[in-house]
Order: structure tokens, then C-alpha cells, then sequence
């Protein structure tokens, strides 16, 4: 069974939140079309998130095991044991759907706090003194990013203000994950476009998504 990892970013309910509704509609969809999948979400903002700590780690990054993991204090076992239960549950999945908010021309601090998690050495990258390489191109993997914003940004120079998507393009991109798809629920505090006008376009958007973030050797039709 290929499993879907969702992953809302938002404090707000998601009724509230423009970003979790579509992205809840994303996967109401998706699942109606392709029951084959499991479904895990991780809700960032209600769950715990280790904040890095030069403790967990030894040598170029790798997270302490062994004799060193004993040697921590039990908060600081917590910690580590969640980081690793944390990039484990990432590199388990095979599709991701990301749902945030634009936040100051990027996303949420938490959802840095979770990629800094999920990106250890040994697991999603491979760190040697002759390079840096990303681990997680083993099998089809892809991504969907969704994000709402007050505002709307032409794409002759969204690239100069949405740093948050491309952040997320490229690094997961570099980590192994090649199929990267996005969804911008633009303009929702604008008078000339609104949330109802923003959200119906992005519902609109959602069924062409879904089959292209299906990995098609698991549907038998």
C-alpha cells in the first residue's frame, strides 16, 4: 500500500484556515478517486517538533545513537527520538501534500523547524567529504505544495516574492523527491478577488492534481 503524508501548517482551525480547508478538500478527493492509498497526517503546529540541538548530534550531522544516546538527559532523548520517529514517518511516504500559509514572502517557522528534522544525514541526504546528496530518489516520490495568501503575485516576479515554494522546491528537489506540483490560493484579502472567489479556483484545480500526484503503478484499472 503507497501511503500519502499530510502535512497542514497553521495554528488556526481548519475551518479558519484557508490553506488546511483546500487542503482537506485535496484530500477528500484524492482518497475518493484512489482508496488504495493510507492516509498519515501530522498536524506541525499541535505536535511536538524538536528545535535542533548540537546535543543530538555527532561528527558532520549524524544523529547520536549508542553510548552518546545514553549519555543525554531523558528530554533530550525525547528529542532525538522524535527527530528520528519524525524523519522515519517522511521517508516512509511516498506522496506529500504540504498545506501553509505565505508568511512574510516564505511559510511558518514550525515547517523549517520539521524539514531541519526530517533531513538527516544517513536517511534523506548522504554527507561525505567529497559531496552532499540527496538519498530519497530510491523509489517515485511526489510533492504537493499548497499555499494561501492575502495577496496575488504575477508570475513574471513571483519568484522574487514567493520564496517559500521555491524554498520547497529546491530542497526537496535536491533531497530526491523530482515531482513537485503547487497550488496558490492567491488574493484572499483582495476586494477584487476574495476568499470565495480564491477558494472556487482552487477547487477547480484540484481534480487535474490529483491524477498527476497518483503514482500510477499502484492503480489497476
Amino acid at each position: 500500500m503507497k501511503k500519502l503524508l499530510y502535512i497542514p501548517v497553521n495554528t488556526k482551525p481548519e475551518e479558519m484556515s484557508t490553506s488546511k480547508f483546500v487542503g482537506r478538500q485535496f484530500i477528500k478527493s484524492f482518497i475518493k478517486k484512489y482508496p488504495e492509498y493510507e492516509v498519515e497526517e501530522l498536524d506541525i503546529c499541535n505536535e511536538y517538533i524538536p528545535e535542533l540541538n548540537h546535543r543530538y548530534f555527532k561528527g558532520r550531522g549524524d544523529i547520536v545513537s549508542g553510548s552518546d544516546y545514553e549519555a543525554l538527559s531523558e528530554e533530550d532523548k525525547k528529542a532525538v527520538d522524535r527527530i528520528n520517529e519524525l524523519c522515519n514517518q517522511f521517508i516512509s511516504a511516498d506522496v506529500y501534500v504540504i498545506a501553509a500559509p505565505m508568511w512574510s514572502s516564505l511559510f511558518p517557522p514550525r515547517l523549517k523547524m520539521y524539514i531541519d528534522c526530517v533531513i538527516q544525514n544517513n536517511k534523506a541526504i548522504k554527507v561525505t567529504p567529497e559531496e552532499v546528496r540527496g538519498l530519497l530518489d530510491d523509489k517515485e516520490r511526489k510533492m504537493l505544495y499548497i499555499q494561501s495568501s492575502g495577496g496575488t503575485y504575477p508570475r513574471i516576479f513571483s519568484w522574487k516574492i514567493d520564496h517559500g515554494a521555491n524554498y520547497l522546491h529546491d530542497i526537496f528537489k535536491f533531497v530526491g523527491i523530482d515531482k513537485f506540483e503547487k497550488l496558490l490560493v492567491e488574493g484572499v484579502d483582495m476586494p477584487s478577488v476574495g476568499k470565495h472567489e480564491a477558494l472556487e479556483k482552487a477547487f477547480k484545480e484540484i481534480d487535474n492534481l490529483v491524477d498527476k500526484m497518483a503514482i500510477r503503478e499502484l492503480v489497476k484499472r
